[in-house]
Parts: structure tokens; C-alpha cells; sequence
């Protein structure tokens, strides 16, 4: 198997499972992946998604042998890379957690995630431009996004590589972690955002997301209608309750009101 899945209370970890190509992305690992988060994402017992590779590598890209010798009319009929946005309408949070090498389609991987976490060792990089092609996952729209245009040229149009440092100082990374606990700590994290409301997570991630592409007036009234309408789910007269009664509130119990 190309990817390993394995839960842990409520939390998903996924791991890419391909050492001898560096955990490359081809297409079948590109299938295994998304087709088993389909299945996790709607599961309400299930919180929140880690997604992992090696600690030498989180993944080297895309499979270059797999794509080599295609065409034009090879790439564009199969839509090639276009399932991967499949990838990104998943509801559930998802954290990369990046040990060692996370270039081209890694790096793309990486940034569809939600979170990203990494070790001290994590080198990011977007070097298509080495291979005469130009990132094909949303490398130039995701990156543009997060670190901004005069980085995000920088890093695109000369293919070099992003340490975990100046990856966290631009705002790629949101946390860096000692590798010697490092999947551990991930896990922890994610077992805490998982004892969260899943629906309360999946609108306040989709409302995040929002205000990538809207202006900033129609971006607070999607804001505020996912608020009220979360005042028909019975999570938030628990969380409310459990406030007032001083006591830990326990989610995702009840279906909506």
C-alpha cells in the first residue's frame, strides 16, 4: 500500500508509504489517499487528519518517472494533477506534519493541508522551474497566498529550497517541533483539536478559506451566517452549558438540533 492509515481515538493518521521513490506522488498513491479521506471525512467520530511521510522525507514531489514521457494531449485529457483538488474540499482539519524533504508536489501536498507543523530538519521547495515545467498542484496560487508575491517569486522562479526557519518567519509554517517528539506532539495537538465540535471545526475552516476569495465585506457575512447557524446544533448549547457550569464541555455526541 502506498499510503498507511491508522486511528488513534479521534484523530486519522495517513502516511505515505513509498520509501523507494521518496514518497513520490503517482497516481495510485494520489488515489489511495484522497479515496480512504473520502471515507474518514464523513465519519463524525473522526476530528481531525495528520498526514505524514518518513523523517527523512514527507514527500519528493511528484512521480517524474510517471509523467516523463506524456504529451500535451496526455496531460490536459486525463486532467492530470485535477483530482488532487478532490484533496482540498475535504471538511475534516488536516495537519501536515513535515520531517525532511517536502518539494514540488510535496510542498503543494503540504500547503492543501490546513496546518502545517515541522521538524527543525523540514526543507520546503517549489523546483519545477529545474525541470522545465512550473508547479501543477496550485504551487503558484497556494504559495502566492501564504507567503506572499515577492516570496513566492523568489522561491518559484528560481527553484531553491525553503529552510523549516524561513518557512515558519513567512508564514508557510505555523509551528516548529524537536524531531525527537516530533510525530508524537503533532498527535497530541490534533487529539486536542479533535474534542473540539467537528461541525463547529469544518465551518470555521471553510470560513478561513472563504476569506481567500471574497472581498473582505462579503467574507465577514459568510462569517457571521455559519455563527448563527451553528446556534442549531446541540454542540453549541453543550459548549455554551458547559461554560456557564464550569465544566469541560463534551462534543460531538448529538446529532443538530
Amino acid at each position: 500500500m502506498n499510503v498507511l492509515f491508522e486511528q488513534i481515538g479521534r484523530v486519522i493518521i495517513a502516511k505515505l508509504n513509498r520509501p523507494s521513490s521518496l514518497n513520490a506522488l503517482n497516481s495510485s498513491t494520489m488515489y489511495e489517499l484522497i479515496e480512504g479521506l473520502k471515507k474518514y471525512d464523513t465519519n463524525p467520530d473522526i476530528g481531525c487528519i495528520v498526514l505524514t511521510g518518513s523523517e527523512r522525507v514527507f514527500c519528493a514531489g511528484a512521480d517524474i518517472k510517471e509523467m516523463s514521457q506524456k504529451n500535451f494531449n496526455d496531460m490536459f485529457n486525463e486532467d492530470y494533477f485535477g483530482y488532487w483538488e478532490v484533496f482540498a474540499k475535504v471538511k475534516t482539519p488536516i495537519i501536515a506534519a513535515v520531517s525532511g524533504y517536502a518539494l514540488g508536489g510535496g510542498c503543494e501536498l503540504a500547503m492543501m493541508c490546513d496546518i502545517i507543523i515541522a521538524t527543525e530538519n523540514a526543507v520546503f521547495g517549489q523546483p519545477e522551474i529545474k525541470l522545465g515545467v512550473i508547479p501543477g498542484i496550485g504551487g503558484t496560487q497556494r504559495l502566492t497566498s501564504l507567503v506572499g508575491k515577492a516570496k513566492a517569486m523568489d522561491l518559484i522562479l528560481s527553484g531553491r529550497n525553503l529552510s523549516a526557519q524561513e518557512a515558519f518567519a513567512s508564514g508557510l509554517v505555523s509551528k516548529i517541533i524537536a524531531e525527537q517528539h516530533f510525530l508524537n506532539e503533532v498527535i497530541q495537538y490534533a487529539q486536542e483539536l479533535a474534542t473540539y465540535s467537528k461541525t463547529a471545526l469544518i465551518a470555521a475552516k471553510e470560513t478561513i478559506n472563504q476569506s481567500l476569495e471574497c472581498s473582505l465585506k462579503d467574507g465577514i457575512v459568510f462569517e457571521r451566517r455559519l455563527f448563527h447557524a451553528l446556534f442549531n446544533t446541540d454542540d453549541q448549547k453543550e459548549g455554551m452549558t458547559a461554560f456557564l457550569e464550569k465544566r469541560t464541555a463534551t462534543f460531538n455526541q448529538q446529532k443538530t438540533a
